[in-house]
């Protein structure tokens, strides 16, 4: 059975990195792209919107200036993130986890929120997880704190969209700016899990965006088959 055309989506983060591959790849599919991010997006989307994410009194005012007349999104891929320092728990400052939970995870609360009491239908709904939510290894500290409790946010919020197929999905490695920053900054004897993501950058293990960006659009409707609410690895899907 072949993949129903998506003809508008939400694309949380789309001002760079894989939310900005998103957006330019269904742009080419001819979708309605709607945008929230702190930059905003440089592609001339449908709708663009900029807020701060982790200011969570402004999201829920400007999905209502995003979403405004809108009656449906086929997709809603929750991507906006970030990454923190790479650095043992005891080093990790609390107000920087507390920025992380706020962004990679409360953020989402307000934009789901707003789409169950605004009444916009949505056909399916992708938050974009990582292996490192499920792995714990050395160094992740808050990344993998965010990114673990994103997968229970999104099984918990399942039940409230009964009809919408909603998953945490860990897209594989991608070759964004984050990876810039591992490869670069990151001491890797300390922190060895890295390493493999370093040697993986400029091989078919770690493609760019748009590519990354094709590649989960294509396994939408694979990932519909999946039980509601559940955290899937692309790379096992």
């Amino acid at each position: 059975m072949s993949a129903k055309p998506i003809r508008s989506a939400l694309v949380t983060g789309n001002s760079r990195g894989l939310g900005l591959g998103l957006s330019r790849v269904l742009m080419r599919q001819e979708a309605a792209v709607y945008g929230l991010s702190r930059s905003g997006c440089p592609e001339p989307i449908a709708g663009d919107v900029r807020v701060d994410l982790a200011d969570y009194e402004a999201i829920e005012p400007a999905m209502a200036r995003l979403l405004e007349g809108v009656e449906r999104l086929d997709l809603v891929v929750l991507n906006a993130g970030l990454l923190g320092n790479i650095q043992s728990m005891q080093e990790a400052d609390i107000g920087e986890l507390r920025r992380l939970m706020d962004v990679n995870v409360w953020a989402n609360k307000a934009i789901l929120d707003h789409l169950l009491a605004s009444g916009i239908a949505v056909g399916q709904i992708v938050a974009i997880s990582s292996g490192a939510s499920v792995s714990g290894n050395f160094g992740w500290s808050g990344y993998s704190i965010s990114k673990a409790a994103l997968n229970m946010f999104v099984q918990l919020y399942a039940h409230e969209f009964p009809q919408t197929p909603t998953h945490s999905l860990a897209p594989g490695l991608i070759d964004t700016e984050m990876q810039e920053f591992i490869s670069g900054k990151v001491d890797t004897e300390r922190f060895p899990a890295l390493k493999r993501l370093q040697d993986a950058r400029g091989t078919e293990a770690m493609p760019d965006n748009d590519t990354a960006a094709q590649r989960i659009l294509d396994a939408l409707e694979r990932l519909r088959a999946v039980p509601t609410g559940g955290f899937v690895d692309l790379r096992e899907l």
